[in-house]
């Protein structure tokens, strides 16, 4: 079976083991772009998904402008488009928030922390398939979380005996992509991302790093994100 076919599969689990998880309030609105923006996440496995991968960068779960968008971890608007080159169609959540609405391609928001991820490595690597020869991009939780009044909620910040069954899915589902890829590095970007990847391979040999999320709402991160990341790479031993 091929790695696509695997990615696709366990994909499908994943997608089936959180949508019998049910999430109370504040948590108002759920939003899964792995079923609505499926053909745009397929396309993604399928372009990129078929090699060996040492390094998975790591993210939390998807921003409201970029994979709730897309479908693609990080998915900002114009780096799936342009430089990803994946564009397939994009449906809608079965309940959408009026303040958060899926028009996929058509958004006009720019989802900031994708936009610096995707630069970084169009930098370094030029073309997506330098890239992906050696890496991938993941989120670690597939779902969106968002309160009555729009405002989104992160899955740390779920309730105890909510969050254990959804990392348990989640979990499984990174295990699963590290072993279809062979993966050597997991690095989380962000704190969140890196704790759950040490988590989940404690008792493996894959190594776990931590960058700085390029999220604005990081101060360390609006003065030369993609320097610092560089150098912190570096110093893990993933880059030259």
């Amino acid at each position: 079976m091929t790695k696509e076919r695997q990615l696709i599969d366990a994909t499908k689990e994943l997608i089936d083991g959180v949508s019998n998880l049910n999430f109370s309030q504040p948590v108002a609105f759920v939003y899964n772009p792995l079923v609505y923006a499926r053909e745009n996440h397929q396309l993604y496995i399928n372009r990129y998904g078929g090699s060996r991968k040492k390094i998975i960068f790591l993210g939390m779960n998807p921003g409201p402008w970029g994979m709730a968008q897309t479908g693609i971890p990080f998915g900002e608007i114009e780096s799936v488009r342009d430089w990803l080159k994946v564009t397939a169609s994009i449906g809608k959540p079965k309940k959408e928030h009026p303040k958060r609405p899926v028009t996929g391609f058509l958004c006009r928001r720019s989802e900031v922390s994708g936009r610096r991820l995707w630069g970084l490595f169009r930098e370094r690597f030029k073309t997506a398939e330098n890239f992906f020869a050696h890496h991938y991009v993941a989120n670690y939780c597939p779902l969106v979380f968002m309160e009555e009044g729009g405002r989104n909620r992160t899955p740390d910040k779920l309730k105890k005996e909510e969050r254990i069954p959804l990392f348990e899915c989640c979990d499984r589902h990174l295990k699963q992509i590290a072993g279809i890829f062979g993966a050597e590095w997991i690095v989380g970007i962000g704190g969140f991302a890196a704790k759950a990847a040490e988590r989940a391979f404690s008792d493996s040999t894959i190594k776990v790093g931590q960058i700085l999320h390029p999220s604005p709402a990081s101060p360390m991160a609006n003065q030369d994100w993609a320097g610092k990341v560089a150098g912190q790479l570096r110093n893990l031993g993933i880059w030259d």
